[in-house]
């Protein structure tokens, strides 16, 4: 890339977009905890529910039974990754499916490091079912998750495409 673009770009919109990620996964768990006592479902159609679950692990609930030092160290490491992920767009703004996909999975890890620090736990709400989960989860139940983690998985699948794509030209 020329490097009179990579000095245009600047990783301001990007770090604006993660921001909005962290406010809106905040205000919607902050809705949830509000509304919701623990383990409280609200059924929104056959297969869907808001519902309020606390994961201190991490994702599918990895390590959430150790005795507590698993909050200081996700919240250490997402402290770390996202100061690797704010250094990743100060390097590559320019390129727009890469930082668009850092800037998604920035404000996922920072939305779930606000709730260890605030709470402990991360908030999780969303809650799917499908008949055809059942042989992978108990009652066909896909693990209840957040708009965090929406924005991480969202961001993962943007980095593959990203990559695809850069091999793709590169032949």
């Amino acid at each position: 890339m020329p490097s009179s673009l990579r000095a245009r770009a600047r990783p301001l919109p990007w770090l604006l977009l993660a921001l909005f990620v962290v406010v809106v996964d905040q205000f919607a768990k902050t809705l949830i905890v509000g509304w919701f006592r623990l383990h409280d479902e609200h059924p929104v159609t056959s297969f869907f529910s808001l519902v309020r679950a606390h994961n201190s692990g991490a994702a599918f609930s990895f390590l959430s039974n150790a005795s507590g030092w698993q909050r200081w160290f996700f919240i250490a490491l997402g402290c770390i990754a996202s100061g690797f992920m704010i250094w990743l767009l100060t390097r590559h703004a320019a390129q727009r499916l890469f930082a668009f996909a850092i800037a998604m999975i920035l404000g996922g890890a920072v939305g779930n490091v606000l709730d260890r620090v605030i709470h402990g736990y991360v908030v999780d709400f969303l809650q799917f079912r499908f008949d055809w989960l059942a042989p992978l989860f108990s009652g066909g139940y896909f693990p209840a998750f957040n708009l965090a983690d929406s924005a991480i998985t969202l961001g993962a699948i943007c980095l593959v495409l990203d990559e695809l794509l850069r091999v793709r030209r590169s032949r």
